[in-house]
């Protein structure tokens, strides 16, 4: 029942909201984010707490000044992304403005690869289009959603912006592999990758304090020699900023892991200085810090790291975070 209203809310998110004139979409989502920022539910008073790690200055004015933003950017997010379908290529290009897109073009021209790693901000869909739009198609890939129906959508969504979406588990193709080898082709691969708490996520700091984050981006461009370069984006009016952040090499000195971890702290850093600019459009409703995991939860990822018994889950877990980050299955489950 859950899952066929869930399903349902977002088809009517598709069918209909594109059809409404755009100053009667923005007032209906502006509306409903001051609804929920006013209940200040569990994800409201999730996104103040990190938000108050990006501007620890802030009184508590100023961050419920920057909360409401903050999900008034969030709600922007998924109107702009029900509506689309319908905007035409012109449209994108107009409304979206990227700076340093001089160097991934190098890269790809080159036949080098890259991968674009972004955080959750302002909004990645509409950047993938206008990639995609300049003649850049790309591969990204998807964690697998419940109902089976609203992944196929998405998917479906993803796929008419130019996208070639992998789906992370249950598909029929090995996902590292398939963008090891779009890689090498010197394709573009896009992912997301700026929160990972489980126990294969790779440890950073972040504003001060720990958190961890995704390995694959860092691995796939040691494995490959693609470029790795971070993006983020932001809003500014009626217009999706973008900003690519020059290539985080790979290292010299250390053996993969090392590499891997200072890469991935590297990208940690930049889109810090990015948040702390725009951090009403960070889209982290989420925990995000380790301090903010149940006790249980960061015992039991400890225990994980260190290779006592964690359980199945734990161990499955692990695998796939692995399987992204391109190191086999079995050395990450400690097998």
């Amino acid at each position: 029942m859950v899952d066929r209203l869930v399903y349902s809310a977002y088809a009517a998110g598709w069918a209909v909201l594109k059809h409404l004139p755009e100053s009667a979409a923005r007032a209906l989502f502006d509306r409903l984010a001051d609804s929920a920022w006013r209940r200040r539910g569990k994800r409201v008073l999730q996104l103040e707490a990190n938000l108050l790690r990006v501007c620890p200055e802030a009184d508590e004015a100023r961050l419920r000044e920057l909360s409401r933003a903050g999900m008034r950017s969030y709600m922007r997010y998924w109107q702009e992304s029900f509506r689309l379908p319908v905007w035409g290529r012109e449209r994108v290009l107009r409304d979206v403005r990227v700076d340093g897109f001089e160097q991934l073009k190098e890269a790809l021209d080159s036949g080098r690869g890259a991968v674009i790693a972004l955080p959750h901000m302002g909004n990645w869909d509409l950047a993938g289009a206008w990639v995609a739009s300049l003649g850049y198609p790309f591969t990204t890939v998807a964690e697998r959603l419940e109902p089976e129906r609203l992944f196929d959508r998405f998917v479906a969504f993803r796929e008419g912006l130019g996208m070639e979406v992998l789906a992370l588990t249950g598909g029929s193709v090995n996902v590292v592999g398939t963008l090891a080898r779009r890689l090498r082709a010197g394709k573009l691969v896009c992912l997301v990758g700026d929160r990972d708490l489980s126990e294969a996520g790779i440890g950073v700091t972040f504003f001060g304090e720990a958190t961890r984050m995704p390995a694959g981006p860092a691995a796939l461009c040691q494995r490959t020699g693609a470029a790795l370069m971070p993006v983020s984006l932001w809003y500014e009016g009626r217009v999706l900023r973008g900003r690519i952040h020059p290539e985080v090499p790979v290292p010299a000195e250390g053996d993969r892991a090392e590499k891997t971890r200072a890469m991935t702290q590297a990208m940690a850093s930049v889109w810090e200085e990015a948040i702390r600019e725009h951090p009403e459009d960070w889209h982290m409703l989420q925990r995000f810090w380790l301090s903010d995991l149940p006790v249980r939860e960061t015992v039991e990822a400890g225990r994980a790291k260190s290779g006592s018994a964690a359980g199945p889950v734990a161990g499955e877990a692990a695998a796939r975070s692995a399987e992204v980050a391109g190191e086999p299955a079995a050395e990450a489950s400690g097998a």
